[in-house]
């Protein structure tokens, strides 16, 4: 019988070997049984092999197909694919990997999935408070329930004397219809102050270490009192709030208390503006928050606004502290007046402001699409019956542009080389074909700071922790929800500027001056 010769039937050639004669010999019992077990530890010595040699054969295939795995999946690393941002949007369409833009006239797509979680906001969980213990009850006396009310009208005529004429031309805009205040029991003569004996939460939120860093110590701290400060007088028929200073420093303000400029529901874009204008790094705007005030029968929130007395006296009819038309801003735009320190010739036509102001002006307008200050006749766009240029029969003075005054051009007294932005009243319902570009026109200049944090990708990130702060206006938005949709309009118009700079070789330049 010829046995197997195979290397994978060792057993059977171990149990052909067995029938030999010899070695059946061997398995004898008259053999010595030392033998017997020499032969078994051979048989499994052998059948040990066989197991090892087919362990290590199946190990080696496994080991290339592992390899030939690893491999392909190194290949496919390799392959680039689109960066994708964290809310589900793609990336802007201008952007190229060199950095720079499209070129205008390009019709983009974007496709919007479900935005996901975007970035944390600095702050979003409340701490957990120590547990007060009520004291004993008081019975509240009179001074207690008194409610708020207005001052005594020759009070009132003599305070508003003393208004700046900045402030008046807030209070004397037409279409405004006066508001009712509230009037109670207990009404004292003179300048009474309108305490209300209460312990709320102030409105002004920061659940984090600090503020955002945009912010400086000086804006928190009048946000806190613009949200939260006691009323103690009203002046203007309820225009201007007289604030009690709880906070230590002084606030430029209605003599040794700070006032607030108290405005209509529909101008809550200007605490928008004021965020946006701190994060852009321009710092032009006055601190404002939205507030609910107690006294006004609606109840809605309402912007209030900083009175800062260090502001220089405005005219009637432009409300500007400085007198400019339409074409001698152009001229002045083409002369660079007061740029790199160099003083103006008188045969120029220079004003006090510098070169520089009215970049940021252009930058910060565009954005908001604040038509008022530099069209106030809404020749850059189609306007609508609700504009003020429609309702103050403004629209058919297109024609000589040269001729018109620009308004709301604002200076402080011990510095007229800067401007402030006041009466900043933004439109977020501007469709993307009725944008007024007039307010870019004669432009070629823009901020760094401020174009560096529109190319950024982090603008929504930043105006969510700066919203965030003031809890009213958040509430009034309708949360975080009416709050993005904001956002959206400003990054859509944020990209138009970039494509427009690019387009018309606009410089970007440091304006620290």
């Amino acid at each position: 019988m010829t046995c197997p010769d195979k290397p994978r039937q060792l057993i059977n050639w171990f149990v052909c070997s067995l029938r030999i004669p010899r070695v059946c010999k061997l398995w004898s019992s008259r053999r010595p049984r030392t033998r017997r077990n020499l032969l078994l530890g051979v048989a499994c010595a052998i059948y040990l092999g066989f197991l090892v040699s087919q362990v290590s054969r199946g190990s080696f295939q496994h080991g290339q197909t592992t390899d030939r795995v690893s491999s392909y999946s190194h290949d496919i690393s390799k392959v680039p694919f689109p960066e994708i941002p964290l809310d589900g949007t793609l990336a802007p369409p201008e952007l190229q990997d060199n950095g720079s833009t499209l070129q205008p006239n390009v019709v983009y797509i974007t496709l919007r999935s479900k935005r996901s979680k975007p970035a944390n906001i600095r702050g979003t969980v409340k701490p957990k408070r120590r547990k007060k213990y009520a004291a004993a009850s008081v019975a509240p006396g009179p001074e207690v329930l008194v409610r708020p009310s207005v001052i005594l009208q020759e009070d009132a005529q003599a305070a508003d004397a003393e208004v700046p004429g900045y402030v008046q031309g807030y209070l004397t805009k037409a279409g405004e219809r006066p508001w009712r205040l509230l009037r109670g029991p207990g009404v004292g003569t003179g300048r009474s102050k309108l305490r209300q004996h209460r312990v709320r939460e102030s409105n002004i939120r920061i659940y984090s270490e600090s503020a955002p860093s945009w912010l400086s110590k000086d804006d928190i701290r009048r946000m806190r009192l613009l949200a939260d400060g006691e009323v103690a007088s009203i002046l203007s028929g309820g225009r201007l709030l007289v604030l009690e200073a709880s906070t230590s420093g002084s606030v430029p303000g209605c003599g040794p208390n700070p006032c607030g400029l108290l405005k209509q529901p529909l101008d809550m874009s200007e605490v928008f503006a004021f965020h946006l204008d701190r994060i852009l790094g321009l710092n032009r705007t006055l601190p404002s928050v939205s507030r609910k005030s107690e006294f006004i029968q609606d109840g809605q929130p309402r912007p209030i606004i900083l009175w800062d007395s260090s502001l220089a006296s405005a005219s009637n009819d432009s409300h500007s502290s400085v007198k400019i038309t339409w074409g001698t801003y152009q001229q002045s735009l083409k002369q660079k007046c007061w740029l790199n320190g160099r003083v103006p010739r008188p045969e120029r036509g220079c004003t006090e402001i510098h070169h520089y102001e009215w970049s940021k002006m252009a930058l910060f307008d565009f954005l908001l699409q604040i038509y008022n200050r530099l069209d106030a006749n809404c020749c850059g766009f189609r306007p609508r019956k609700e504009d003020a240029c429609i309702q103050n029969g403004l629209r058919p003075n297109c024609d000589d542009q040269n001729s018109v005054t620009l308004a709301h051009i604002i200076q402080r007294k011990n510095d007229p080389r800067h401007l402030v932005f006041i009466n900043n009243k933004g439109f977020f319902d501007r469709s993307e074909d009725n944008l007024n570009f007039k307010l870019l026109e004669g432009i070629r200049e823009f901020p760094e700071s401020a174009i560096s944090v529109l190319k950024s990708q982090h603008l929504r990130q930043k105006l969510l922790q700066s919203l965030f702060l003031d809890r009213v206006y958040w509430e009034s938005q309708g949360g975080r929800q009416g709050i993005e949709k904001l956002i959206d309009v400003i990054e859509q118009r944020a990209r138009i500027l970039l494509t427009y700079i690019n387009a018309h070789g606009a410089r970007v330049l440091p304006m620290n001056e």
